[in-house]
């Protein structure tokens, strides 16, 4: 058993990650790299699942299915090029915790019950806000204190969820379920929490932009995919998903339209890009099934590409705010193309890996005859293309620029391989899709590329692009801020815990001067009854008291010998 261990590619990654902190920074960045890739290793080679009797409970560590394998592989892959992208300026802490990430992220994939995948998604928690708390600003600290709050809630949602489903049913293994007890809404909600999912959507635009450059791309992929993963094992075909889908897409197109910050923009786009995938799981057809892992893994790959060229501007500029920023592809030329290559793969243009993913989930609508459904698909992708295809690019490369007399060079040789390496990937992807199509979970016969798929998505696509910019003037953001549900627990619900706090302590103050004053009136007349000039302690009173008692004593005697 424990040699078996040793071959679950999440075991590699602990130990791996646990031995970081202790090498130098040349050693320990080459080993880091060397990580993922064994853990690729390992994920290729699964054959027979890992299981063990623990505390009379049958956990399966691992087992190794079709989508599980692709996730992993995807996890994987990001990973690697993380760490080569943010290999100028990574602290050790902050690699432990992308790994120990990483390692959850797989360990979910990889899992076959939900003891296991519980004991994943903690550890996925955890490394998360290490790798928060490293982008070492009081703003970064903020949020991951708020981040962790917001986990352990939802985790203590999952747990009781699970424990309800043993009690019940004695069975833990990984498995679809229907939404018909108290359990399985809880399991749903903890998932759902995890994938950003209202009303809990802003902690992912809240948390993640206030990593350091290259921790924004690691928390990019692992926590809400990990989440479409668990939602379409668990429960695909749950129609309250699609609403909730629908919700998302809209919800991030708004407030990325409304954000200034860059890496905000991009972040708020993670949601509407889960809001896709979520929607297609609650379709719950084979073809909607394959659309959603399709464009998870998609996804994983472009919105990691988008966000390493957010990182390289912060890193060259240390700007990250679009009334700071304009004109820079004419330093920055390798990071533009790429980014560029990011907002045309995540707008969903033909002969990218956005495009082939997206058609899948859309068709999934129109073949159901899901008319409004469809029409929701169709709208979500021309706000994408507005706020991710070309606000992003636009207002950072190309917007005339303030300060002309400032130049700036590209990022460092290891950022632009790693984004270079990315836009091959989604370039690839597009224009040859059956790379990705083949390793879907279900057997797929589609083709992106007909008249029909191809030609009204352009002119979709068109529309948009001529609409952002003749409302250019709108578009362009001042120092604002955009009010979301979680200013409910950071400023109400902190105002409502300091008043609830000083009115405690006002109550305790009164009933600490209400108990003095009462315990002095006690004292004060048990002094008088008792004290050295009391009623009781008088000499005659006594007496008279020792008379009366002989008397009734003698009366008494009389009486019982009468």
């Amino acid at each position: 058993m424990m040699a078996d261990l040793f071959t679950i590619p999440s075991v590699i990654l602990i130990t791996g990650a646990l031995i970081i902190p202790l090498l130098a920074r040349t050693l320990r960045l080459i080993f880091a790299a060397l990580l993922p890739l064994a853990g690729l290793i390992s994920v290729w080679n699964l054959d027979q699942p890992i299981a063990n009797n623990w505390l009379g409970l049958d956990v399966i560590i691992m087992q190794a299915t079709k989508v599980g394998v692709l996730f992993a592989t995807i996890f994987l892959i990001l990973t690697f090029f993380g760490i080569i992208f943010s290999w100028v300026g990574i602290k050790k802490y902050e690699l432990t915790g992308a790994l120990l990430c990483s390692a959850g992220a797989v360990g979910v994939c990889l899992c076959g019950d939900f003891i296991s995948l519980f004991i994943f998604w903690e550890l996925m928690a955890i490394s998360s806000c290490l790798i928060i708390f490293s982008g070492d600003s009081l703003k970064s600290m903020q949020a991951g204190m708020r981040y962790i709050n917001l986990h352990i809630l939802g985790g203590v949602i999952l747990l009781a969820g699970i424990i309800g489903l043993h009690i019940e049913t004695g069975n833990i293994a990984l498995r679809m379920l229907h939404t018909e007890t108290w359990y399985t809404w809880l399991i749903l909600s903890g998932f759902l929490l995890n994938a950003g999912a209202p009303p809990f959507s802003a902690w992912v635009s809240d948390a993640y932009p206030e990593a350091s450059p290259w921790g924004t791309v690691f928390l990019s992929a692992y926590t809400t995919k990990t989440a479409v993963f668990a939602l379409w094992v668990v429960f695909p075909g749950t129609f309250i998903l699609i609403p909730i889908g629908i919700y998302m897409i809209f919800y991030g197109i708004i407030y990325a339209l409304l954000e200034n910050d860059i890496r905000r923009i991009l972040t708020y786009s993670i949601i509407n890009q889960v809001g896709f995938m979520i929607a297609a799981i609650g379709i719950g057809t084979e073809l909607a099934l394959n659309g959603s892992v399709a464009h998870a893994s998609a996804h994983i790959i472009y919105k990691g590409l988008l966000l390493m060229s957010a990182g390289s501007v912060l890193y060259v500029t240390h700007k990250r705010k679009c009334t700071d920023l304009g004109g820079l592809y004419k330093g920055m030329r390798t990071t533009m193309i790429c980014a560029l290559i990011g907002a045309i793969s995540i707008s969903a243009v033909p002969f990218t890996s956005g495009y082939i993913s997206k058609e899948l989930i859309t068709q999934s609508s129109q073949d159901l005859q899901l008319m409004l459904v469809w029409l929701a698909f169709i709208t979500g992708s021309a706000g994408v293309f507005l706020h991710a295809g070309i606000k992003y690019p636009w207002f950072v490369f190309f917007q005339d620029k303030l300060d002309k007399s400032e130049s700036t060079t590209d990022a460092p040789a290891n950022m632009r391989i790693a984004m270079i390496a990315f836009s091959i990937i989604c370039i690839l992807l597009g224009v040859y899709p059956d790379l990705l199509y083949s390793a879907l979970p279900y057997e797929l016969n589609f083709s992106p590329y007909t008249f029909d798929h191809t030609i009204p998505h352009m002119q979709l696509l068109i529309a948009s692009g001529i609409a952002f910019f003749i409302m250019l003037p709108l578009m362009k953001r001042t120092l604002t801020i955009s009010l979301d549900f979680d200013w409910f627990y950071r400023k109400f619900g902190a105002n409502l815990y300091s008043q609830t706090l000083r009115a405690c302590r006002n109550c305790g103050q009164v009933l600490r001067i209400w108990s003095t004053n009462s315990l002095s009136r006690v004292l004060a007349n048990l002094n008088h009854l008792h004290g050295e000039k009391g009623m009781f302690n008088r000499i005659a009173a006594t007496n008279i008291y020792a008379v009366i008692t002989l008397l009734l004593l003698v009366a008494y005697l009389a009486l019982f010998y009468s």
